[in-house]
């Protein structure tokens, strides 16, 4: 029962997310945004910082690829990857908030035979860092490349240069989806 209230609430916080960046695209906010901020690389940066979560990823997308249209595509992605780094070092720091329990959670559910110890087995040392980097590259939310990362127990020293090059492939691809999809 609690686990489905989350659930709920988490897709509504989602919505919510979706919403904004309706508003974002319909209503021109992306102009005010840099009228306010005074740069196209600080709002960058900060639409990166937005576009590692679940629930901020559209408005930050939306951002990102409107922001591509006012600077160099390329300046924008390497912002946003900056603030996304920031993104990641937090939800590593968090890496076992609500989002991941309730992961954790179906995964127990779904494969109750499978023992988690194997994470710790050799072959799994590499895959889970290898997945964790294909999931951040992906334009989709960071969690669970980031929960993988966190499971593999890859050092920070490296989490940060692989979630940047990482979170750059994905502003691109989402800049150039964004630039194709005009």
């Amino acid at each position: 029962m609690k686990l489905a209230f989350r659930l709920t609430q988490d897709i509504v916080y989602v919505g919510l997310g979706v919403a904004i960046a309706i508003i974002f695209s319909k209503f021109n906010a992306v102009s005010e945004l840099l009228e306010i901020l005074g740069s196209v690389e600080l709002a960058s940066f900060l639409g990166g910082i937005f576009f590692t979560s679940l629930f901020t990823i559209a408005p930050a997308s939306v951002l990102l690829v409107e922001l591509a249209s006012y600077g160099d595509p390329i300046s924008v992605a390497i912002f946003g990857a900056l603030g996304a780094v920031v993104g990641d070092m937090i939800l590593f720091v968090f890496v076992r908030d609500r989002l991941s329990e309730d992961i954790m959670t179906f995964v127990r559910a779904g494969f109750k035979r499978v023992h988690f110890h194997t994470v710790h087995r050799r072959m799994f040392r590499w895959i889970l860092p290898l997945l964790g980097a294909f999931f951040i590259a992906l334009p989709f939310p960071n969690e669970f490349g980031i929960m993988l990362l966190g499971l593999s127990h890859m050092k920070t020293r490296y989490i940060i240069p692989l979630s940047f090059l990482m979170n750059f492939i994905g502003v691109l691809l989402v800049i150039a989806v964004g630039n194709l999809a005009r």
